[in-house]
């Protein structure tokens, strides 16, 4: 019996930490008191939207960076089971700033890119970028910065 092709359920969880070297840790305790908070409890954010839609949504739909300007995220533990990656500051940062205008036109202009993955209705991207608007603020606020934990 063969394994149905290229349809695996990857699941992220955007979680914050001091350091990489505290994120390169979180895969294996999983527990949020190491965090000092609850980012990997109430405060992370589950997701099937992959952080390289996330990023791209933000830069270009907020900061107007063309889509191939897009910096890559930075690759933090790489495991046969895991991943963990760090998302650029010019991507949690930006969203802490903006109003509703700013948040509802991205949503408008990220729904109209063609041929990328992630959310295309105009509302599901503007639901997304205001939990991604109150996740920037609970970073902000515990110092910490961006990851994700990526696994199937």
């Amino acid at each position: 019996m063969s394994r149905s092709s290229g349809l695996v359920g990857v699941t992220y969880k955007y979680f914050g930490a001091p350091d990489g070297a505290t994120a390169a840790r979180v895969p294996i305790s999983m527990r949020p008191e190491e965090l000092g908070g609850d980012e990997l409890g109430m405060g992370g954010m589950f997701s099937k939207i992959k952080p390289e839609t996330v990023a791209a949504m933000v830069l270009t739909g907020i900061q107007g960076i063309p889509l191939n300007k897009v910096p890559p995220l930075e690759l933090v533990v790489l495991h046969p089971d895991y991943a963990v990656v760090k998302l650029p500051m010019t991507v949690v940062d930006p969203l802490r700033g903006v109003g509703e205008e700013s948040v509802g036109a991205a949503a408008f202009i990220w729904s109209t890119v063609p041929d990328r993955g992630g959310p295309r209705d105009a509302f599901n991207v503007y639901q997304l970028l205001h939990e991604w608007q109150d996740f920037s603020h609970r970073l902000h606020d515990a110092g910490h910065q961006a990851y994700c934990l990526v696994w199937p």
